[in-house]
């Protein structure tokens, strides 16, 4: 399951529209390498360790590959690329990559079959509610502290 959390925002291109709920994704911690290679090659033939040192090898490959202008197919999950911006030179004398050439980057392009079989398979779950820097657990306890807290006179508006 996917998580998110639900915040009251105003729209970035209307900011003076009405604040509506939207969802923000909660990103889990990710896997240790030790974890994920162990979990990978479960009730496989491949040793974890094996699939880390692979990893390792792809890693150390995809880096020259990247360094030397190619782009890197990595198995079915898609293509690594480099991009960049570029300040133009108005005479082809005075072009300088090292000061022309800015924000270089790493670009994943997953595959169409990697990215559909994640994304029909995805599912969703509510990890709560932040508003105004506090983050309750639930819409429950969010309602719960909202609408009738001491405070709030008990019988507040219910969203």
């Amino acid at each position: 399951m996917y998580k998110y959390k639900l915040v009251k925002k105003a729209n970035p291109l209307e900011p003076e529209s009405e604040k509506k709920w939207y969802a923000i994704p909660i990103s889990e911690n990710p896997q240790t390498v030790k974890e994920m290679t162990r979990a990978a090659t479960e009730n496989t033939s491949t040793a974890p360790i094996e699939m880390e040192a692979a990893l390792d090898l792809l890693g150390k490959h995809a880096r020259t590959q990247l360094q030397q202008g190619h782009s890197v197919r990595v198995g079915d999950l898609g293509t690594l690329r480099i991009s960049f911006k570029c300040d133009g030179s108005l005479k082809l004398d005075d072009f300088n990559a090292a000061s022309n050439i800015k924000n270089v980057r790493i670009i994943f392009t997953p595959s169409k079959e990697f990215s559909e079989s994640v994304l029909n398979g995805i599912q969703f779950q509510n990890a709560g509610v932040l508003d105004e820097g506090i983050s309750y657990a639930s819409i429950a306890d969010y309602k719960k502290a909202k609408f009738s807290s001491p405070d709030s006179g008990g019988g507040g508006k219910k969203e």
